[in-house]
C-alpha cells in the first residue's frame, strides 16, 4: 500500500508487523530491539508530550550518534507537527551556533555526541535539554523517559499531510555557510517510490545504519526507506566496530562513499599482507577469494551496493568488480533525490548512470545540470534569493557539471564552484584530472589546486598500504603518473608537481565535511601557499617539483 506521508507507513507496520523487530542497537555481543508497535508507542507517547510543550512547527535540534532513539526523536518530533533539524557530531561550535540561533531552536534532544561539549556552550538558555536513553547529560532539564511518560498511550492530534515540513537539513558545504534544505513528506517519499521502483528493490531488504543520519543521505535510504518497506535496520555500536556489525546484519543494501569503500579495500589488502599478496591470491582462486571477500565484509547476500557523493576512481571500481562486488554510481544531493542511477545490465565506467523514470534533465550552456522532478525540496529556509537562484522556471540547478554521451548516460565533471582559473585566466576543472591521478597505486586521496597560478598543484595523501614503500619509489611512479597526465590535459592545466603527506585528510582533522567530500580551501589554506611556490619554481626551472609535508 502506498501512503503520502511518512508516518503513514509507521501506522502499517506497527498493525500488520505489530511484534516483528524494527531496530535493533547493537551493543557488545547483545542488542536493544524494538518491535515496530513499540517503536510506535514510544513516538507517539513522546509527541503528544512535545504537543503541550511546544507550538507547531518549532524546530527541534537532534544531536547523537546513529541510534534507534535517533528514529524514534526523529518522527516523534515529526509527528508533533514540529520540525526537526540535525546536529553532526563533529560539528564545530560555530556552525553548530548559527544553525541553532538561525532556526530559533527551542529544544534538542541529546544521545551520544563526542561535540556534546562544545555545542552545549553555544546554546541559548531558553533551549530546553532532553538526554536520550542510554546517556548521562547533566545539563538535561528533561529525559526521553519522562516525556514519554507524560505522554504514555496517547497520540498526539497532528493530522501529517504531504507537504509539511518534516526537517531541516543544513548541506554540509565545503565552502560558506551551510544552507537549511528543507524537507517534507513529498521531498522523501516520492524519491524512495522512483529509485525503488527503477531498481526493482527486494520483498525483504534488510539495512545497516552506520553514516551519519544527520545527512539526508542516510535519513532517506535508510531511516525513511526502511518505513517504506517496513524493513528491519541494525546501527552500528561505532566505527571500530564497524565489520563485527555488517557480519551479524548481513545487510541486502549497502551505501559507502567512494572514500568508504576505499577503506574498505585497504582494510582486505592489509589482511593479506599488501597488494601484490592479495593480487596473487585473487589470480590463484579468484571465486574462493571473492568469496572471503564479501563474507568478511558481511555482503555475501547484499543485493545493491551503492556510492555516491563523490566520483569514484576507475581502479577502485574495477578493483571491486575483481571480488564480485559490482558498485553502482548513483547521484541526488539534498535538494533532490534519486536523480540518476546505476544499476545492473546499465552500468558504464566513469558514468553515474541515467537519469530516473519520471526525471527530465537539461545541460545548461554553462555545463551544468538542471532537473525537473516530482519530490524535490520547496527550497531553503529563510533564504529566498538562495530559493530563486536553485529552482528557475521550475527546472532546479544542481550546481554540478555534467556532460552526456550518446547512449543517454550521465558523467558528472565538477562542481561549477570547483573550477578555478590559473593565471591565464582559464578555468581549470579538478575532478577528471584527480580521478585520473587516482590510477596511482601510491596514493589514495588526492587535491588539485592551482587558483592564480602558472602551474596547477596536485596534493596527494600516500595509501595506507603502500606507506613501507620506498620514498623515491613513491616518487618515481607519482611523477610519471603527472608526466602522462601532462601529456593529455590542455596547457594551462598542465601541474608543476606534487605535494605528498602521509597524513590522511579525515573529519577529525577539518579537511573532510562530514559526508566524507574534501574541503578544497582547508587543502588551499594548508598547502597553497608552498604550491604557489612550487609552480613558480616549476615554471622557471622548467621540471617537475615534488615536496613531502
Amino acid at each position: 500500500m502506498e501512503h503520502d506521508t511518512l508516518l503513514a507507513y509507521l501506522d502499517q507496520w506497527a498493525e500488520e508487523k505489530s511484534d516483528e523487530i524494527w531496530l535493533r542497537d547493537f551493543k557488545g555481543e547483545g542488542s536493544d530491539d524494538y518491535s515496530w508497535r513499540e517503536s510506535r508507542r514510544q513516538i507517539h507517547a513522546v509527541a503528544s508530550a512535545l504537543e503541550q510543550r511546544f507550538d507547531k512547527d518549532t524546530k527541534i535540534l537532534l544531536l547523537s550518534r546513529n541510534r534507534a532513539h535517533w528514529f524514534f526523536a526523529d518522527l516523534a518530533i515529526m509527528a508533533a507537527g514540529n520540525v526537526s533539524v540535525g546536529l553532526f557530531t563533529t560539528l564545530n561550535a560555530d556552525v553548530a551556533q548559527y544553525i541553532a540561533e538561525f532556526t530559533e531552536s527551542k529544544a534538542i534532544f541529546v544521545g551520544e555526541a563526542e561535540n556534546w561539549d562544545r555545542v552545549k556552550e553555544v546554546l541559548a538558555d531558553d533551549v530546553t535539554i532532553i538526554s536520550l536513553p542510554g546517556v548521562d547529560i547533566p545539563e538535561a532539564t528533561l529525559t526521553w523517559d519522562q516525556l514519554r511518560s507524560e505522554g504514555e498511550g496517547k497520540s498526539p492530534s497532528h493530522i501529517p499531510k504531504h507537504d509539511d515540513m518534516i526537517a531541516l537539513i543544513f548541506t554540509s558545504g565545503t565552502t560558506g555557510r551551510p544552507k537549511g534544505v528543507i524537507q517534507t513528506n513529498d521531498s522523501n517519499v516520492i524519491p524512495i517510490r522512483r529509485g525503488s521502483e527503477f531498481l526493482a528493490i527486494e520483498a525483504d531488504p534488510i539495512y545497516f545504519s552506520y553514516l551519519p543520519l544527520s545527512h539526508l543521505a542516510e535519513r532517506q535510504v535508510i531511516e525513511f526507506t526502511s518505513l517504506c518497506h517496513g524493513a528491519p535496520v541494525s546501527f552500528n555500536e561505532g566505527l571500530e566496530f564497524l565489520g563485527r556489525d555488517m557480519q551479524r546484519t548481513r545487510p541486502t543494501f549497502f551505501f559507502g562513499a567512494p572514500r568508504v569503500w576505499e577503506q574498505l579495500q585497504q582494510a582486505i589488502l592489509a589482511k593479506f599482507g599488501g597488494r601484490e599478496a592479495f593480487d596473487a591470491a585473487l589470480a590463484a582462486n579468484p571465486d574462493g577469494i571473492a568469496h572471503t571477500v564479501q563474507t568478511a565484509l558481511g555482503l555475501d547476500r547484499c543485493e545493491f551496493h551503492l556510492t555516491g557523493s563523490a566520483p569514484l576512481p576507475a581502479p577502485l571500481m574495477e578493483w571491486w568488480d575483481s571480488v564480485g562486488i559490482s558498485l553502482m554510481e548513483g547521484f541526488g544531493q539534498t535538494e533532490a533525490m534519486s536523480l540518476i542511477i546505476s544499476r545492473e545490465g546499465a552500468r558504464r565506467l566513469g558514468s553515474l548512470g541515467k537519469a530516473a523514470p519520471g526525471v527530465d534533465i537539461k545541460i545548461t550552456e554553462e555545463g551544468e545540470l538542471a532537473i525537473r522532478a516530482d519530490g524535490c525540496t520547496p527550497g531553503y529556509y529563510k533564504q529566498p534569493d538562495k530559493t530563486a537562484e536553485l529552482i528557475q522556471d521550475g527546472w532546479l540547478h544542481t550546481g554540478d557539471r555534467f556532460r552526456q554521451d550518446e547512449d543517454g548516460f550521465l558523467y558528472i565533471t565538477g562542481r561549477i564552484k570547483d573550477y578555478f582559473k590559473t593565471i591565464q585566466g582559464k578555468f581549470v576543472a579538478p575532478t577528471p584530472i584527480e580521478a585520473q591521478f587516482a590510477d596511482n597505486p601510491y596514493v589514495e586521496q588526492q587535491c588539485l589546486v592551482g587558483l592564480g597560478m602558472n602551474k596547477t598543484i596536485i596534493v596527494a595523501v600516500v595509501s595506507e598500504t603502500m606507506r613501507d614503500a620506498p620514498r623515491d619509489v613513491i616518487e618515481a611512479s607519482v611523477l610519471e603518473t603527472v608526466e602522462q597526465l601532462n601529456a593529455v590535459v590542455e596547457k594551462h592545466a598542465r601541474m608543476g608537481g606534487v605535494i605528498l603527506t602521509y597524513e590522511p585528510w579525515s573529519i577529525e582533522n577539518g579537511v573532510l565535511t562530514p559526508t566524507l567530500k574534501i574541503k578544497r580551501d582547508q587543502i588551499s589554506d594548508r598547502f597553497g601557499e608552498e604550491a604557489s611556490a612550487m609552480a613558480v619554481e616549476s615554471a622557471e626551472s622548467k621540471t617537475l617539483i615534488i615536496r613531502w609535508r
